[in-house]
């Protein structure tokens, strides 16, 4: 994928973010969106080497859609400025939606490549479920966070979200009780795609990916 005409055209959109001149540029993000396509689909073959449960994940169904979603949003802009994909065997593209933990990342206007793995703002009976299984498998939960290559990789749980009290149905003294008020459980960190090239890409995210496969299956557990 030819990165530099990417951050070219994520660059020019954010500064021109209207349907006319999506309009005339379609052709060039006709041809970026189908690289990019590409490049999920030789991601998912490498994520099935060491996790074969996203085996036959459809990546076609592992992009999010450029358009926003404008109707509740103060921002009226019609496209996002980013690139990006969500892989998870239930090919569902948002695990908001319950289809539980996913290896996300997106490429933006700035040149900067994001990457995540875990859940996002899971709905609210995902949500007890996790929490739950944080209360009844506490030494499982134990070797995720202790387990190295994750933290090297991420660092920690990310805590955006985290409540100030207790969830309703948690004892204030229960073991884990800071991880069970977060929202998210998920872990994420970036890099700068200036000295990068499309395998080098894919490359960073295997490597990071593989790091984070024990958050992904206890998460599966759950």
């Amino acid at each position: 994928m030819h990165l530099i005409d990417l951050k070219a055209f994520l660059s020019e959109l954010s500064d021109n973010n209207n349907r006319a001149w999506f309009v005339m540029n379609k052709p060039r993000y006709d041809i970026l969106r189908a690289e990019f396509l590409l490049l999920v689909a030789e991601l998912i073959q490498g994520i099935q080497k060491f996790d074969p449960a996203v085996t036959g994940c459809d990546p076609k169904k592992s992009l999010f859609r450029i358009n926003r979603d404008v109707r509740f949003a103060a921002d009226k802009s019609p496209y996002k400025t980013t690139f990006s994909a969500s892989i998870l065997p239930s090919g569902r593209k948002k695990p908001s939606e319950g289809g539980g933990p996913a290896y996300y990342f997106q490429i933006d206007a700035e040149g900067r490549l994001f990457f995540a793995c875990g859940e996002y703002m899971p709905p609210s009976d995902r949500l007890f479920a996790i929490r739950q299984h944080i209360l009844h498998d506490p030494e499982g939960f134990d070797l995720v966070l202790k387990n190295k290559k994750l933290q090297q990789q991420f660092g920690a749980l990310q805590e955006e979200g985290k409540l100030t009290r207790p969830p309703k149905g948690f004892a204030a003294d229960a073991r884990h009780i800071e991880y069970i008020k977060l929202k998210n459980f998920m872990v994420w960190t970036e890099s700068d795609l200036k000295t990068m090239d499309s395998k080098q890409v894919i490359a960073t995210l295997l490597t990071a990916f593989k790091s984070a496969l024990p958050l992904v299956q206890w998460l599966r557990t759950g």
